[in-house]
């Protein structure tokens, strides 16, 4: 990582507030190493006087900010970037902001002390006048420096209503520079030595910073709801990771999420567990569940729903005719966007089998075909194909997708997989864009048989609504590619899943029994919700199951009579509990259900399974090292995305749950994470 790297990365952090102590004693250290570098200087002109009261505070503004300006402090981490940056800034803001360096400017003045004293009393009598025209001249300037100070203040307010003073010194001196006539030689009167960028740089820079463009879907939590009036619960399986990605992102970068970018049941999904298998494909997946306490209520129980798709072999794997779709917009000039995506498809060319045939087009104000449909098998030229994209032009995405379900439509592959794969780092923001309009293209294309997947990559202009939403409606799934082993993961590791699906429009459905369960929350999946009528309506779109795919569905449950029940029992429901107690499915707790179709199917199938106490489990403890795991990673999700429920379970709490069920961990994902809940305690998440 080059210092320019560290540096962009300063931009997107938030930096530290200093207390007054730290301040007081930055301002301390910085006086003292001034007035020993202007002492040194002066014994080495031979020269007995002091520095000038108005040279002082230029002099140290320059002194301070030229090692930030030529990023010589920045060599280092961000870690250390973030405590050198904000005591700098803090120190110019003084300066300027006060006017003085907590002494006025006459203190300042009066208190230089001459390298030589008067030794005999002559010496003294001639020295005499001379102090005195010294003090005089002190007062003079002490007088100069005041009346500049109030001219540096107003340049001091234009940096304070900034808000962010540690942000990126080379910005703050380019807005100074432009907001001010001449605000640089107004402080302090020499001109300081600083590097000052053109104001349309800084502006540039100054925008990229304060513009956040990124945008999520707002979805509150699922709230608790009461059986005797909402006895089922339906929604649509997810088996998107993008969230985990972008949480563990923000985290690393010393930051807490966003709450709307955390969608705990892509937390949970993100990693690989070891559910039973169904024993052939004639069976695309096999349900398991396990009921629990719950950790942080002991008054509720988590019934754990797992589901563990059929892997496909490689030799039984589908033709695939894949189209890339590339951002190649001049937003994706990062060493995080283009050049890490282009590595990421060349790990997936180098996956793929020789019959399989690759495509791109990319898009960039116009849509253009950068390869035709190529079998795998003349690889070289795939991959020098991506290896000369380049970035420049803004965003026509919309174009793109036209262009690109026109190639997978020329090498379409019957019975086989045909999906565009869509990279990019953003929005659509020149062209068609409305999301309707894209949507419906989708929606068309997907029942002809073609689905799109998405990658996102970078920060800072992340359209993640709308990517949910293509994904959602395209049949595929979403992820978030931060660095090239999550690509290596993704697209590699879990390209079986992720490109070769062996059932779509999977529905899940549970109904609880009012006779043993009071209230349930069903944990995450806020964006994928159904009508209870939508289960059985063929009709209406879900989500697919890839090759070897996990998917993991947790609800906490009240039981009945639990002091935990936060519904009061309904006034004229009595008639009906003789009823629900005499019913022949008395001693189960629920019944799940799953609907779903083959990859080449119209009409759906259906397994069900019941719910009964042979399903629990009498502590926590005593349940596999993946449940008590996942139970875990949708703890921390729900304490990111601020879930009430769990104010008072610690991040301590769940980093012991975590790491005792860690189990194998052959490619290090859930150290990863106990290190990432680490970090969120560490940032003052509780």
């Amino acid at each position: 990582m080059t210092m320019s790297d560290d540096f962009e990365k300063l931009g997107r952090l938030t930096p530290p507030k200093a207390s007054p102590e730290a301040r007081a004693r930055a301002l301390a250290v910085a006086m003292q190493a001034f007035d020993e570098q202007q002492e040194n200087s002066a014994a080495i002109q031979g020269s007995a006087q002091g520095s000038a009261a108005p040279d002082r505070q230029s002099s140290i503004f320059n002194w301070i900010w030229s090692p930030i300006m030529n990023r010589k402090l920045l060599a280092g981490s961000a870690l250390a970037t973030l405590l050198v940056v904000p005591a700098a800034a803090f120190l110019t803001l003084e300066l300027t902001r006060n006017g003085s360096l907590g002494e006025s400017g006459q203190e300042i003045a009066l208190k230089e002390k001459p390298k030589q004293t008067a030794t005999t009393e002559a010496d003294a009598k001639v020295a005499a006048p001379e102090a005195a025209a010294k003090k005089a001249a002190a007062e003079d300037l002490a007088r100069q420096h005041q009346a500049k100070t109030e001219e540096a203040r107003a340049v001091a307010d234009v940096e304070s209503k900034a808000q962010a003073p540690a942000a990126a010194p080379e910005v703050m001196a380019g807005r100074v520079a432009k907001d001010s006539a001449a605000p640089l030689s107004a402080i302090g009167g020499a001109q300081p030595q600083m590097t000052v960028l053109p104001a349309p740089v800084a502006e540039e820079k100054l925008a990229a910073l304060e513009e956040n463009r990124e945008r999520f879907g707002k979805a509150d939590s699922n709230p608790v709801k009461s059986v005797a009036t909402d006895p089922v619960s339906t929604f649509s399986v997810d088996v998107d990771t993008a969230s985990y990605a972008f949480v563990r992102r923000s985290l690393m970068e010393g930051q807490m999420p966003e709450r709307d970018a955390v969608r705990v049941e892509e937390m949970v999904n993100y990693f690989p567990y070891d559910w039973p298998r169904p024993a052939n494909a004639a069976e695309p997946f096999k349900a398991t569940v396990t009921v629990t306490p719950t950790p942080w209520n002991g008054g509720t129980r988590l019934m754990h729903v797992a589901i563990k798709g059929y892997d496909v072999v490689p030799a039984e794997a589908p033709k695939a005719n894949l189209v890339f779709l590339i951002d190649v917009s001049g937003s994706m000039d990062e060493p995080d966007k283009l050049p890490l995506l282009k590595g990421a498809f060349r790990l997936l060319v180098e996956k793929l089998k020789p019959e399989d045939t690759v495509s791109i087009v990319t898009y960039a104000g116009n849509a253009g075909t950068v390869l035709e449909p190529t079998a795998v098998k003349d690889k070289a030229k795939i991959l020098s194909a991506i290896d000369t994209l380049q970035p420049g032009g803004s965003t026509a995405g919309a174009e793109g997708i036209g262009a690109a379900y026109a190639l997978a439509e020329k090498a379409f592959v019957k019975g086989g997989v045909n999906r565009v794969m869509l990279a990019t780092d953003g929005d659509f923001n020149v062209g068609p864009s409305s999301d309707e309009e894209l949507k419906q293209l989708i929606e068309g294309k997907r029942k002809s048989g073609i689905f799109l997947s998405v990658l996102g990559f970078g920060r800072g202009n992340y359209n993640d609504a709308l990517m949910q939403t293509i994904a959602q409606n395209g049949n595929g799934t979403a992820a978030y590619i931060d660095t090239l082993a999550e690509a290596q993961k993704t697209l590699v590791e879990e390209a079986g899943s992720s490109i070769f699906p062996i059932a779509k429009d999977v529905k899940l459905q549970v109904e609880f029994n009012p006779a043993a369960i009071a209230e349930y929350r069903l944990i995450g999946y806020e964006t994928r919700a159904l009508k209870r009528e939508d289960f059985n309506n063929d009709k209406v779109d879900a989500g697919d199951i890839g090759s070897g795919h996990s998917v993991t569905a947790i609800y906490e449950v009240t039981p009945k009579g639990s002091p935990a029940v936060l519904n009061d029992d309904l006034r004229y429901a009595e008639a009906q509990r003789p009823a629900a107690e005499a019913s022949p499915h008395g001693g189960e707790l629920a019944f799940l259900k799953i609907r779903y179709k083959k990859p080449d199917g119209d009409r759906s199938e259906l397994i069900t399974t019941p719910v009964t106490e042979a399903n629990a489990v009498p502590s926590l403890a005593e349940a596999s090292n993946d449940v008590r795991f996942s139970v875990a990673v949708a703890a921390f999700g729900q304490k990111l995305s601020g879930v009430t429920a769990l104010a008072d379970y610690s991040y301590d709490a769940v980093i012991d749950l975590a790491s005792t069920a860690k189990g194998a961990d052959p490619f290090g994902y859930r150290g990863e994470f106990v290190n990432l809940v680490r970090l969120a305690k560490g940032l003052g998440g509780n």
